[in-house]
């Protein structure tokens, strides 16, 4: 009997043993959440180069295919028939310019939407004209015609007015003609994009008086400025 009591103790007091709590870390999830942001960040840049890739090479296959050229501006003629300077500054001028435009390209046409020229003299502006607006084929010249007559008060310094006393008594004036452009360049049925190129022709243009010339004018290449 007592043994039997033993035994009932023992088997009591030895029972089955707890398993310890389990433990959880935190740190793994912060790993893994800085994980996923690596990733991310790593396709973001993959993204980012494919496209600067697929552009440049896209612009490269543009100009090798349609091979796109400045336009060309000439100032062929110019007619100075008065230019003349009172003593209180006011400029009187009849000036006449015949420019070509030349559109060298092969494939791409374009629109002239806006058409400004502005005639200056040692900086100063005297005369403004709009001009009518067109379209330029391929591989086409054309002819622009812009008048400057009337009368403008001008601005001019002690300098300004000694080179103008001096080119009076050589008869050959220095006088800047301008364009303000707005352009579209056309291609094939696509109109691309709108253009503000500058043009700018620094000409030297004999006064033509009564009919007595004091020289030739010289064919004069515009810069052109995008």
């Amino acid at each position: 009997m007592a043994d039997v009591e033993r035994q009932t103790l023992n088997k009591g007091y030895y029972g089955p043993s707890i398993p310890p709590k389990s433990r959880s870390y935190h740190s793994h999830g912060r790993g893994s959440g800085c994980g996923c942001c690596c990733c991310l960040l790593g396709f973001l840049l993959k993204l980012i180069v494919t496209v600067v890739i697929i552009v440049g090479i896209a612009v490269l296959l543009f100009w090798l295919i349609v091979r796109p050229n400045k336009v060309k501006f000439h100032v062929v003629d110019a007619s100075l028939t008065e230019f003349n300077l009172t003593s209180d500054n006011i400029l009187q001028y009849n000036l006449t310019v015949n420019m070509t435009v030349r559109n060298p390209n092969k494939r791409i046409g374009i629109y002239f939407d806006r058409i400004e020229a502005k005639a200056y003299y040692e900086d100063a502006l005297f005369d403004s004209v709009e001009l009518e607006r067109y379209y330029q084929g391929h591989k086409s010249t054309h002819t622009l015609n812009p008048e400057f007559n009337g009368e403008n008060s001008v601005s001019l310094g002690a300098s300004e007015l000694s080179t103008f006393n001096s080119e009076k008594a050589s008869g050959t004036y220095s006088i800047d003609v301008k364009l303000r452009l707005r352009i579209r360049f056309k291609l094939g049925i696509l109109k691309i994009g709108t253009f503000k190129p500058k043009v700018t022709c620094d000409l030297k243009v004999p006064l033509d008086s009564d009919g007595t010339s004091n020289g030739t004018f010289q064919t004069t290449k515009c810069d052109v400025n995008f």
